[in-house]
């Protein structure tokens, strides 16, 4: 059922391949390295579709490894997510010694072991899609195991309850209540004479007393109540100490507890003395110290107890020695855990990297990057960074920052090299005008940064030739032919021409003529200015699919707002969907780069750029920086990240 398989490094080495069909899948791998490794568009899918198969991944970031199996998209294979991680796990059981030391293994008696995963996956799905899902029961439902009394709301539990009322449990089982248990007075026939029921006055004066619960000592009664002595009384709490012992010296350190002769810890020479020795850990952890030391400390306890008694009383002096013999042979306590837990690798947990990528998915949404954006960035970053061995005094906050950082710049940078003037000079020598098409939505700065970019190919010795295909905005033939004036002004010697038409007239026409019109005239440039419009805008983006379709320029720019956030997404996604649906091509034309205007507005909130770039996978040529000709930029990447 699975066409292919294969384990490669994330350097390009492939450790296994096994292939269940004759087809040729090293394009659609490429495919998938270019497209979701390379540019961080990995996320909780982990699959990938190329040429009618579909791909699913699995990383081990340990070791750097991806792991790949491909078949056919019409297949719905429920199993393929089990397969990997199954796989997975033996491979790594198989070769960790291998991958860990970087040693070449015997990769090809894996082969063995793919069989039998495979296999026992395929049974195991098999056999669950053949035994039909049995119906739960009212008796195994959650509902079935309520009851009246499981529905009464009761605080503190039946014992608290009948306890605070003052009640007691007889032998039948039956709760009594607190005039219950008072004992009843004695009739007159068995009480003595000269009372009342038998009783004296005393006696009479304390059951009322314990009746109201007012004497104290019996019963719950206020803190008022307590004597002096219970109420200045207070338990010793448990000592902690700092970057010292471990929890097997949890006894030694506890001082609230008395001692098996009866004598308190809390004070005394001895006392002091057990104190400074638990400071470095029980006997278990000085491991280090051999017999001579020992020997060693117990003379010195008693030549020092016995001469500098009254100086030190018996305490300093064995501590002193104690530390000296442990930091001779080497800390072996609690505080070397302290350093112990700093050094050495460790691996990245999905827990440990949940709270940091929350943070960072809200910084990016604070700059301006679409929400949805955002949560698949941080989804890749967690994929790509779980399971990753930190090095030492590394920490995840950190790793993970770099982490997203080199995930904006692989975003940002292009697929292939993107550089206009040197496309437009292959054209010139060519004897064929090179063709600029810009599209975006109403009031973005299309016509102002055509004019920008016709400035630019002016000052590299290029002929240029604007056409006016905003047949549709009122005033947007005379704001071409003031821009055409002003650069005329600047450059002169007719190296820049405006082609019109006038209003009303078909946009795909007048851009057919106009690049005829430079062909016939040797213009090295032709910039298609076209109308704004709405992504919703079924009519005008017809038309707009048509003008490409028909002129086929060599490029099509998308120009676009910095200063908007999910709504970039949008537009973006919609211009590219209506182009691909309206050309009727098997392979349409859609957005080739984009220009970013008014970026000059912005301060540090770039995330627009972000956003398009991703959503697009195509560059972004232009950054809009000003409102004159000069204000042009290329995209500094790792400013932007």
């Amino acid at each position: 059922m699975l066409d292919f398989f294969t384990i490669f490094s994330k350097g390009g080495i492939v450790l296994f391949y096994i292939q269940g069909t004759n087809g040729i899948f090293l394009p659609s791998v490429n495919a998938l390295i270019r497209s979701v490794l390379l540019e961080e568009r990995g996320g909780k899918s982990s699959s990938f579709m190329h040429d009618n198969l579909q791909l699913q991944y699995k990383l081990d970031n340990e070791f750097d490894l991806v792991f790949v199996v491909g078949y056919q998209n019409f297949l719905q294979l429920n199993y393929v997510d089990k397969f990997l991680s199954e796989i997975h796990l033996r491979f790594r059981d198989e070769y960790k010694n291998d991958l860990k030391f970087a040693t070449r293994g015997e990769y090809k008696k894996f082969a063995i072991c793919y069989e039998e995963v495979l296999t026992a996956v395929e049974e195991g799905a098999r056999e669950q899609n053949a035994r039909p899902k049995a119906m739960k029961t009212f008796q195994d439902s959650e509902k079935s195991k309520k009851t009246v009394a499981s529905l009464i709301e009761k605080k503190g539990g039946d014992e608290k309850k009948s306890s605070g009322k003052g009640g007691k449990t007889d032998n039948n089982g039956k709760v009594q209540t607190k005039k219950e248990q008072v004992e009843p007075l004695s009739t007159p026939e068995d009480s003595p004479k000269g009372t009342l029921s038998g009783k004296s006055d005393d006696e009479i004066m304390k059951n009322r007393e314990k009746l109201f619960g007012k004497r104290p000592g019996s019963g719950p009664t206020s803190p008022k109540a307590k004597p002096k002595a219970e109420k200045e009384k207070k338990t010793k709490q448990k000592r902690m100490w700092e970057q010292g012992g471990t929890y097997k010296d949890a006894n030694t350190l506890d001082f609230s507890k008395e001692k098996k002769n009866g004598e308190s810890q809390s004070g005394g020479d001895g006392d002091a003395q057990d104190s400074d020795m638990a400071i470095v850990g029980s006997g278990k952890d000085l491991a280090d110290l051999d017999e001579g030391d020992e020997n060693d400390y117990e003379s010195t306890e008693e030549d020092e107890s016995g001469s500098d008694q009254n100086e030190n009383s018996g305490t300093d002096a064995p501590k002193k020695k104690l530390v000296a013999a442990a930091a001779k042979k080497g800390f072996g306590g609690g505080m070397f855990s302290v350093f112990k837990g700093l050094v050495g690798s460790r691996t990245v947990s999905k827990e440990q990297l949940a709270p940091v990528i929350a943070k960072m998915r809200l910084a990016l949404i604070e700059k301006n990057v679409a929400a949805e954006i955002a949560e698949k960035l941080c989804q890749s970053v967690s994929e790509k960074m779980e399971g990753k061995a930190l090095g030492t005094f590394e920490g995840v906050a950190s790793v993970v920052k770099t982490a997203v950082q080199e995930a904006l710049v692989k975003i940002l940078t292009p697929k292939k090299p993107v550089n206009v003037l040197r496309d437009a000079l292959a054209a010139k020598s060519a004897g064929q005008p090179f063709v600029i098409t810009f599209c975006g939505v109403n009031g973005v700065g299309k016509s102002t940064n055509l004019a920008k970019i016709a400035f630019w190919f002016l000052e590299n010795q290029l002929r240029v030739l604007i056409a006016a295909c905003d047949t549709f905005r009122a005033g947007a033939v005379e704001q071409l032919r003031t821009h055409r004036t002003r650069l005329d002004a600047m450059h002169p010697g007719n190296n820049i021409h405006l082609y019109e038409k006038g209003y009303g007239k078909d946009a795909a026409a007048i851009a057919m003529e106009a690049i005829q019109y430079a062909r016939d005239n040797k213009y090295d440039v032709v910039l298609v200015d076209t109308a704004g419009r709405m992504q919703d805008n079924e009519p005008l983006m017809r038309a707009l699919a048509k003008l490409i379709k028909v002129n086929q320029p060599d490029m099509v720019l998308f120009v676009g707002e910095a200063l908007v956030g999910n709504e970039a997404v949008d537009q973006v996604v919609k211009f590219n969907q209506a182009l691909a649906d309206n050309s009727q091509a098997d392979q349409p034309r859609i957005i080739d780069g984009i220009v970013l205007t008014k970026f000059d507005t912005i301060d540090d909130k770039v995330g627009a750029a972000v956003s398009m770039a991703y959503i697009t996978g195509q560059p972004i040529v232009f950054v809009g920086t000003g409102q004159t000709y000069t204000d042009l930029k290329n995209l500094n990447t790792k400013a932007v990240c």
